[in-house]
This record gives C-alpha cells, structure tokens and sequence, in this order.
C-alpha cells in the first residue's frame, strides 16, 4: 500500500494521541495541529516525538486554531492530506453551559472552517467528523443511526451542527465526509476533569492515603463506556470504505456513574459509600437520563467490535492511576530529571 498522509485536529487529546499511535503503526506520515499556548499541551503524544531533523519522521506538529480559517486552509495546502480527522472541539459537556459561544464556534463552526478549507483547495481528502452520542441526548435508548437528535446542552447542539454541515458537504459538494457518532469513550489518557478519570484517579489517591473524599453531582445518570483506544480503530475504518456513511460506535451497554465508581473503589479493595460526597455544583442544567449505542451498522459494514466494557475499563483506568502515583503508593518520588519537552527541541 503506498504510504499515506493524515491530518489530525486535536492530536493532544484523547483520541488524537491514540488515532496518531494507530496510523503512525499502519505507516502514514501523520501532521497534527495544536493550538499555541504558554504551557506545553503535548503530554499525551510526547512519546511519539520524533526529531523533525531526522529523514525518517513521520510525525509533524503545526500551530493552528479551528477559529482561523485562513491558517487552516493554509494547512490543507501545504499538507496535501488523503484523510483528515477532525478531533478538535471544545468538548466538555458541563463546560459548554458556562461557554456556549465558545464551544458553538470552535465545535460547530470550526468543522464548517475545515470542511470548506477542503472544498475551496480541492483537496481529494476523506473526512472523518468526531460527532457524538450528546446529540441523542433525551431520545430513548438504544440510539442507532437514525434516531432523532435532542441534545440537551450546548455542546450536544454544536456536534449536531457538525454532523449536518458535513452531511451537507457529503451531499452538496461530493466530498467524502463521514461521521462517527461515538458513545462515550474512556481510557487513562482522559482529562482530570472527566467523570470517569476523575473517580478512578479518586479511588487510587484514597487508596493511597494521598486523598480523603471524592464529590460528584448526579450519580443515576447512566453511558456506554467503552476504550478509546478500541474506537480509534472504528474511525480509520470508516475512511477505508469504498462511499461514505455515518456510524455509531458503542458497547450496547449501559452502566450508571455509579456503577462505574463501585467498580473503581472495589477495584482498590474499597467500599464508595465511605468516601463520595455529593456537590450540587457538579449537577447540569439538563441532564441526559440514558445513552446506550447500538453499533450494528459498524460491525455489519466495518467488522468492528468493542472487547472492553465498563467493568473492566474501571480496573484498567486504577491500575494506570496508581502506577502513576508518586513513588508508586504515596512514597518518595524518584530522582530522574525529567526529559526536555519534544516542542523546546523543535
């Protein structure tokens, strides 16, 4: 296969990092825009870094912003991309309440910014749009591919923005536009700030004596986890296929926030009830009851099929908090000087 190029918006992030592992494996030369910052933002790739002075690189890094449409065309052209990923997105739902604008123009606006940079370069690109189960929102589970949209925050109304701009350019201008409506995907790469992050990394501190209590807002509220690593795989599949289509990525199974913190603290040989509070700070304006996927399409056309479920994403998540603790369990931290950041080396 002749070796291909991907651009990746959001490559920092969760599944950026996991996206940029997997085609650099398949062989592609991959380009990532970050958004420039005082503090560096790359921890998640770092171990991906590779001297750009070194002939065999394959990983490339560019400042950009979604906000700038100029910047991203100018991207696209020097580039020359055969698939671009759009990752990039303001994308935590509480947050979106306090920063409506903010999220409607970097995750709605933002894809509108890339997909006519696409269209105006006349770039032969495919298109993978990140949408997502927010869309659903208070629609009844399960939630397939047609299931009508009722999102309940302004970040699930910018991702249906999203979905239909790169449906109307799929449909309008020919562009090889896919969406995949992922259900909610986890791993130890999650941000802090992130419910299921947030409780393993909990129950590993408590565990170690280095944390007392944990506080969350609505613990009923139930999703579909799955691994973020595995739905990496969904997305390059679905620019694989010979037309392209929107898909769901999901488990098909449904466990309440907590669930998934039983699973945690009992992974640590604890009991939750000792030491979650409740925070009403933490609560939604309006909250989204159910999300459970049904991801029959995926494995019908794509062949794929999730192997991690809640469960055993909870351990996998702990085990990697408490390997990460300082001195593994609340000891020492060790004397090795840190390495210098790939970026001061650019």
């Amino acid at each position: 296969m002749t070796a291909r190029t991907a651009l990746i918006t959001g490559i920092t992030g969760q599944d950026g990092s996991y996206l940029a592992e997997l085609l650099l494996d398949k062989g592609y030369t991959v380009h990532g825009i970050i958004r420039r910052a005082s503090t560096f933002t790359t921890s998640r790739i770092d171990h991906l870094y590779q001297d750009p002075h070194d002939p065999e690189t394959r990983l490339f890094l560019h400042y950009g912003d979604l906000t700038d449409a100029s910047r991203v065309a100018g991207l696209l052209e020097r580039v020359r991309p055969d698939e671009v990923y759009n990752l990039a997105a303001q994308s935590h739902v509480r947050v979106s309440f306090d920063e409506p604008l903010f999220t409607g123009d970097t995750t709605a606006l933002g894809t509108t910014r890339l997909l006519e940079a696409i269209r105006t370069t006349g770039l032969p690109c495919r298109f993978y749009q990140a949408s997502s189960s927010e869309m659903f929102g208070a629609s009844p589970p399960p939630q397939h591919e047609t299931t009508p949209f009722h999102p309940r925050s302004p970040y699930g109304v910018a991702k249906v923005y999203a979905y239909w701009i790169t449906r109307n350019y799929r449909e309008a201008y020919g562009l090889y536009a896919a969406n995949g409506i992922l259900f909610n995907h986890e791993s130890p790469r999650r941000g802090p700030t992130f419910v299921t992050r947030k409780v393993a990394m909990a129950a590993a501190r408590i565990k170690a004596g280095l944390q007392d209590a944990l506080y969350l807002g609505n613990l009923e509220a139930r999703r579909d986890w799955g691994y973020a690593a595995e739905y990496v795989e969904a997305m390059w599949l679905m620019l694989q296929q010979d037309a392209p289509d929107d898909y769901v990525v999901a488990t098909g199974t449904s466990y309440s926030v907590q669930d998934f913190v039983e699973h945690c603290f009992a992974h640590v040989g604890l009991d939750w009830r000792d030491h979650v509070r409740f925070d009403e700070r933490y609560l939604r304006p309006a909250e989204v009851d159910d999300l459970v996927g049904d991801a029959s399409k995926a494995a019908r056309i794509l062949g794929w099929r999730p192997t991690v479920r809640a469960p055993e994403l909870a351990g996998l998540m702990v085990d990697a908090e408490l390997e990460a603790l300082p001195g593994k369990g609340g000891g020492p931290v060790p004397a090795v000087p840190l390495p210098a950041h790939p970026l001061a080396r650019l």
